[in-house]
């Protein structure tokens, strides 16, 4: 049997150098398909370090130095000194944090207070003045909260419900509400107050 040589004399063919040809090859067609890719690359848009920004709360704007991290909360309750809206839980799932963003009910502490820059937010705050909202009105009336904590954010949440549902019965109340907690136990205060407010009781 007779051995195949690597390189034939006169062939003008080696192994060796069809692999670095081939090699080549492939790594130019992967930099041309990476600069085609990625031409220029984008400039970034992090905010690092303290920031100042304009939040529109209730219907005035303040200007408030705060780090990108800063959530709604941190801002409303160290800058503003607006406490109604509660850090009961990390996560929102209590909802003693709710507050309006852009007319939407949220947590307060699920968002960064960055986000919220040109978006018109309402606290519980806003509902007191020379007379009081139908909703906390109807909550004193009905003693519908024992130590309080949960209460703005009831509150809020009730507001927001009723705006979409404003001849809500009582089942419908109950399956609105849930996204609130209640350690103390005052739903049985709370669901009459808001049946307070739908037949109208509260308004005058």
């Amino acid at each position: 049997m007779s051995k195949v040589e690597p390189h034939a004399p006169g062939s003008g063919f080696s192994r060796r150098a069809f692999l670095k040809g081939s090699s080549a090859a492939a790594a130019a067609t992967a930099l041309a398909a990476g600069q085609g890719l990625a031409a220029e690359p984008k400039k970034s848009s992090l905010v690092s370090g303290p920031t100042t920004v304009t939040l529109d709360v209730n219907g005035q704007k303040h200007k408030v130095e705060i780090e990108p991290r800063t959530t709604l909360l941190e801002a409303l309750r160290y800058d503003l000194d607006l406490t109604g809206a509660k850090p009961i839980s990390v996560d929102g799932s209590s909802g003693g944090s709710t507050v309006f963003v852009d007319g939407k009910p949220v947590s307060a502490n699920s968002l960064l207070a960055i986000e919220c820059v040109g978006k018109p937010i309402q606290t519980v705050e806003s509902l007191a003045g020379a007379k009081l909202d139908p909703v906390p009105a109807a909550f004193a009336h009905h003693d519908a909260s024992q130590c309080g904590f949960c209460t703005p954010g009831f509150v809020m949440a009730v507001k927001a419900f009723l705006a979409k549902h404003p001849k809500a019965s009582e089942q419908e109340i109950r399956a609105g509400l849930n996204g609130n907690l209640c350690r103390c136990g005052t739903y049985a205060n709370i669901i009459p107050a808001v049946a307070d407010v739908v037949k109208g009781a509260r308004n005058g």
